[in-house]
């Protein structure tokens, strides 16, 4: 899943706890602590870029100069930091995002590694996953990545067409693309990713299947597709809304997305997430952990993170979100060991709308016995079975639901951001109905709050 569709659920979710806090008038998992708070995963953000694409509006920055030497000591400080206060005894996988992480050094993706290995167990075999920009600079480090400790590459290739990629405003071309995925497979097989997008400027579908038909052959186990979102402040939505720039309507769009669907199925791939397509089942473990509602930890500036901060007595999740600009996050974790600048503390039907959001994007859902980790009081048929909303979608072929679990149904995937206000709605719904009430005092906002 790319960062910026975590991102928008993130700040979805926190919109929803922030507006509606309920916590249970009864105790109801406030005092058990939620599944798996021994372990989690471990993202790391590289902040820079060396230029700034014309759809991003991500946290990123084009740096005048650049300090490797303390940008990789802040990465470690707060890495130690962050693991000591979740008090986690396992990283299950680790994935270096950015901005541009393969501009970093080699060295400093291997200190932050080695920080993890001392302060928790990651296995020899842990994911361990870097994103790499096509570039030919990108291409040759890809060895010494490899020797640092990373063991799975996920490409931004973005387009193969190389009109596209100058409005975008990339800094490779196709055949840098190319190149880079050739090297990349020969070092990493069945074990690197492309990035894809559609819905670009001037695309239509016939282009967009042709672009398809020269990728598939070449790439490796693992597509991620992405939708082109117009974000607002940045160039490219600026040239669309001035009409120097025309995007493709919600119509085509659709049938882009289902033609790929369709065209990836035809090659081989197994779609398992909205986004994801794996072959030989390259599925990406470090975002199905997302999915699936497990902990992780977001260091670096604007990374979030989802955890149980046990060593100051913490029993509930906390939404975390570290500072975003990267001079000013540096300060912070030099002079605190971190750089968090929020917390927001999960009740359980926040926790509970994670769950039902992130794992409804999967193919597989969410089964009756992962619901039943988060919520043993009331499974899904008891919470969704009787409404009425529930059963028009039901009925409608977009949704099921039976004793294996939750899920969407090969059209309901396609029409998942339709569906989730009934679904978050239903569980409001639910808990209102159960005797529960709002509560903000529960839910704990915390700003420039330190654990120290």
């Amino acid at each position: 899943m790319s960062r910026r569709a975590l991102l928008k659920q993130h700040q979805a979710l926190l919109c929803l706890g922030t507006a509606v806090g309920s916590v249970p008038l009864r105790s109801i998992a406030t005092h058990r602590l939620p599944p798996r708070a021994d372990e989690a995963s471990l993202y790391v953000h590289w902040p820079y870029c060396l230029k700034r694409c014309s759809y991003c509006n991500f946290n990123k920055y084009i740096p005048r100069s650049q300090n490797h030497a303390v940008m990789t000591e802040c990465l470690q400080k707060e890495t130690q930091t962050l693991l000591q206060l979740s008090q986690v005894s396992r990283i299950s996988s680790v994935f270096f995002g950015g901005g541009t992480p393969s501009l970093a050094q080699p060295s400093t993706i291997a200190a932050v590694l080695e920080t993890v290995s001392k302060n928790a167990h990651l296995s020899d075999d842990a994911e361990v996953t870097l994103e790499v920009n096509p570039t030919p600079a990108g291409k040759a480090s890809l060895k010494d990545f490899m020797l640092a400790g990373v063991n799975r590459f996920s490409i931004g290739i973005q387009s193969l067409n190389d009109d596209h990629l100058r409005i975008l405003r990339r800094d490779h071309n196709s055949q840098h693309a190319l190149q880079t995925v050739s090297e990349a497979r020969t070092l990493c097989p069945g074990r690197v990713s492309v990035d894809v997008m559609f819905a670009l400027p001037g695309q239509s579908v016939k282009s967009w299947e042709s672009e398809l038909e020269k990728l598939l052959p070449v790439c490796d186990d693992h597509v991620s597709l992405y939708q082109l979102t117009l974000e607002r402040g940045t160039q490219l939505y600026k040239q669309v809304e001035s009409g120097e720039l025309s995007v493709p309507g919600d119509d085509v769009t659709a049938v882009m997305y289902k033609s790929a669907r369709r065209d990836l199925e035809n090659a081989g791939f197994c779609q398992y997430e909205v986004s994801n397509f794996a072959k030989n089942n390259a599925v990406s473990e470090h975002n199905i952990g997302y999915w699936r509602g497990h902990q992780y930890i977001g260091v670096g500036p604007g990374a979030h993170g989802r955890f149980v901060p046990r060593a100051v007595g913490g029993a509930q999740r906390e939404a975390r979100t570290q500072t975003l600009e990267p001079d000013v996050w540096i300060r912070e974790v030099q002079h605190h060991g971190h750089g968090t600048r929020r917390r927001i503390q999960l009740d359980h039907r926040g926790l509970l709308e994670e769950v039902l959001v992130m794992g409804l994007r999967m193919n597989e859902g969410i089964t009756q016995q992962h619901w039943e980790l988060f919520s043993p009081e009331a499974d899904l048929k008891l919470i969704f079975g009787m409404s009425e909303n529930f059963q028009e979608l039901q009925v409608g072929g977009l949704l099921i639901l039976d004793d294996r679990g939750l899920r969407c149904s090969w059209e309901g995937l396609a029409l998942l951001d339709s569906i989730l206000p009934t679904m978050l709605l239903e569980l409001e719904m639910f808990f209102q109905s159960k005797g529960y009430q709002e509560d903000a005092q529960h839910l704990r906002n915390t700003d420039i709050q330190r654990d120290r």
